[in-house]
């Protein structure tokens, strides 16, 4: 269950993992983050065919990142329609993303809050 990685033209990598006869994705701006990108998809698939299987974050609560920049995750109500983390962004103002997204752009917790 290796990945077999893509070289993409904006600059990202792409990961694939396949494990007959599902193939699953996962794009990031690195390959670890293709990987766990990749390794996400997989649990969402699993959990398409298995429902009652809880999705597991690949984050904490609450951390900070390699950037300083501090993720708290959303109450599930707030997640449906905001994103699923809150974070604030350079111009001091807060802002929302996915866990997809938070994938995509390689976001890695150095410290849990």
């Amino acid at each position: 269950m290796r990945p077999e990685y893509e070289d993409l033209e904006d600059g990202t990598f792409k990961a694939i993992i396949t494990v007959a006869p599902y193939q699953v994705e996962g794009q990031s701006i690195t390959r670890a983050g293709a990987r766990r990108a990749a390794v996400y998809e997989a649990h969402r698939t699993y959990q398409h065919y298995n429902p009652s299987y809880q999705l597991p974050c690949p984050y904490p609560d609450e951390f900070t990142d390699q950037d300083g920049v501090r993720w708290k995750r959303m109450s599930t109500i707030m997640r449906a329609t905001m994103g699923d983390y809150m974070f604030t962004d350079q111009t001091d103002e807060n802002d929302y993303a996915s866990i997809q997204q938070m994938l995509n752009w390689d976001v890695r917790p150095v410290s849990s809050l």
